[in-house]
């Protein structure tokens, strides 16, 4: 109960920073959008979430003896902590990412629909309506699509993802800073 609080707690700091990260972001980037440019950061954020909640189901739905046949591959340890890890990694994939992506789609729906300059009330509530009706749509539709391929082909998804995380910058920087320290000889 106490490690499952302390996650909680560094969760919520988590997902407070990177929500505050992200509104001081869209606030100041998506009113000077272009059309085309709202429409691509829209699309961005969606498939972002739907990754994202794919990788989430996919690592809660893998039994980690289901690992075993890839254990002499790269990527297998990464694998077997995000197992080890499943509330962790399906919290963060799904609530944390996927939320500040919906939250961030919406508001480059709301930027697309202000950049359109719409000043008949009446246009502008339906296509109000339909633009957010269109990304919620469009973001259900991906990930009801994505959660099928997810539990079904969860050991692939888990070892692409590790192998991308065994191969990520974050990584290397581990590496150098883990890495051991030489002595320096004395000075007689």
């Amino acid at each position: 109960m106490k490690k499952n609080l302390q996650w909680s707690v560094k969760i919520f700091i988590l997902s407070m920073a990177l929500s505050i990260i992200f509104s001081v972001i869209s606030q100041s980037m998506f009113p000077n959008l272009p059309i085309f440019l709202s429409l691509f950061v829209i699309m961005f954020f969606i498939i972002l979430s739907v990754i994202f909640d794919m990788i989430g189901i996919a690592v809660a739905s893998l039994d980690i003896k289901k690992l075993e046949r890839y254990k002499n591959e790269k990527g297998y340890t990464s694998a077997v902590k995000l197992c080890k890890n499943t509330d962790k990694v399906s919290s963060f994939c799904g609530d944390v990412v996927g939320d500040i992506c919906g939250i961030l789609s919406g508001a480059g729906g709301v930027s697309l629909v202000v950049n359109m300059h719409l000043y008949n009330s009446n246009l502008y509530f339906i296509v109000t309506c339909l633009v957010s009706s269109f990304i919620a749509g469009l973001t259900i539709f991906g990930k009801a699509i994505m959660k099928g391929y997810a539990v079904e082909h969860c050991d692939i998804v888990v070892m692409k993802i590790s192998k991308i995380l065994e191969f990520s910058f974050i990584s290397m920087i581990k590496k150098l800073i883990n890495r051991p320290k030489f002595k320096k000889k004395d000075k007689k």
